[in-house]
């Protein structure tokens, strides 16, 4: 891919992001404060879902091999 047509489409996909949003009409200090908070909660969730989802895949692979005849763990 050409390295022009990588950075249009990188300011095409902020465009759209701008224009769901709606943080095109913002003053410039405003957008920066409304870019930060919503990176920091996408920070939060992408932390929060690395640290827990594989706990809960976990606990349910348990639930359900259990449940579906799956050998008791030894508890020795």
């Amino acid at each position: 891919m050409d390295i022009k047509r990588v950075k249009d489409y990188l300011y095409w996909l902020y465009y759209q992001y701008q224009l769901i949003t709606c943080s095109y009409v913002l003053e410039p200090w405003e957008q920066s404060m409304f870019h930060t908070v919503t990176v920091t909660v996408l920070a939060m969730v992408l932390y929060t879902a690395y640290v827990f989802i594989p706990i809960h895949i976990r606990l349910a692979f348990e639930f359900f091999s259990q449940i579906f005849g799956g050998q008791p763990e030894s508890t020795v």
